[in-house]
């Protein structure tokens, strides 16, 4: 997650589209998600983060080697599972020219970077994107100290490679989503969340199209406030323009996940402002709604302390399954997101 605070000004459009859906317009198909999100699994996730976050891998800094070392691992796990790219052949990098990187608030100087993309193409509504995404890079090595960045964002990435995994196999079985989902690992988050302004600057698929980003950053620890109840996690975003988006949140995840959702930071009055904090912003500036998952900030953050061996799987299993179902029946209901709750 970004580090430090910036504000932005709202952008106001409002959006169309006609559901009176719930979470449960279509049980059949929903429940064909259960044997897919039994794939993802703690053993898993941990043995993509204990690469992903190690040393080897220098911290991620953007446009640095340790940050090319990633995305070479995030686009060989997409080539092995035979998970396309929405740019065509063996090119699963967005470019972003270091130009554009180092046009940055904080007047840093950075080298070319990419966003990592791939893509299942939708059965019924393919022209219909639904984007999962989370930041792939970190504050790599500072005084000699490599900061490995597990849980920042190292969980969020994980969680979108067994996500799409998971996504796979249904779609080999004959149960592929009817809108297509886009896996959008961004670069430059911590630098002032470039990657993913560059992407809504220059989208792969109309914005116009997109009808939700799900943004995970952070999920694989406990933070001080839920140290007695460690099943959780924070929810930003979710009621912020779609009431239908909040409602399918709620209804998922009381049907398959149980976890305690914890508005605390969807306050507007919150002083942590983590809702402009994070990739998601630059969707829901033009009025695509959203949900950003997130565990709260702990000792580790933003520290060479936030490792792999810090992160509880068992709950970054659960959390990822909730993006997993949610992104499911968002794909596969009948009818797009209405976006109810847009302010000028």
């Amino acid at each position: 997650m970004k580090k430090l605070l910036y504000t932005f000004s709202a952008v106001v459009f409002v959006a169309c589209g006609a559901s009176k859906d719930t979470a449960t317009d279509n049980e059949t198909n929903i429940d064909d998600a259960v044997p897919y999100a039994k794939t993802i699994t703690a053993k898993d996730l941990g043995k993509h983060l204990f690469v992903y976050a190690s040393d080897e891998f220098e911290g991620r800094d953007t446009g640095e080697p340790g940050q090319k070392k990633a995305v070479n691992y995030l686009k060989d796990f997409y080539v092995s599972q035979g998970i396309a790219s929405p740019l065509g052949g063996n090119d699963y990098f967005q470019e972003v020219p270091s130009e554009y990187l180092s046009n940055n608030r904080r007047g840093m100087t950075l080298k070319d970077s990419e966003n990592v993309v791939a893509f299942i193409k939708g059965t019924e509504k393919p022209d219909e994107i639904v984007v999962l995404s989370a930041h792939l890079d970190h504050e790599g090595v500072k005084n000699g100290e490599i900061y490995n960045g597990a849980d920042d964002d190292g969980s969020g990435t994980v969680a979108i490679l067994e996500i799409a995994e998971a996504f796979k196999k249904a779609a080999d079985a004959g149960k592929g989503p009817k809108r297509s989902i886009l896996f959008l690992h961004v670069t430059g988050e911590e630098k002032g969340l470039l990657g993913s302004k560059y992407y809504t600057e220059n989208p792969i698929f109309p914005l116009a199209n997109t009808v939700t980003n799900l943004n995970i950053d952070m999920i694989g620890r406990v933070d001080e406030r839920h140290k007695g109840n460690p099943n959780y996690v924070y929810l930003i975003g979710s009621d912020k323009l779609s009431t239908d988006l909040h409602n399918i949140s709620e209804a998922i995840n009381k049907k398959y996940t149980q976890i305690e959702l914890d508005y605390k930071y969807n306050d507007e009055n919150d002083p942590n402002r983590f809702y402009y904090r994070s990739d998601h912003y630059n969707f829901a500036k033009h009025n695509i709604p959203i949900i950003f998952y997130f565990n709260g900030t702990h000792a580790d953050y933003h520290r060479p302390t936030d490792t792999p061996d810090k992160i509880n799987y068992e709950m970054l299993e659960n959390r990822t399954r909730l993006v997993f179902h949610t992104a499911w029946e968002i794909a596969n209901r009948e009818n797009r997101l209405v976006v109810d709750k847009a302010t000028e």
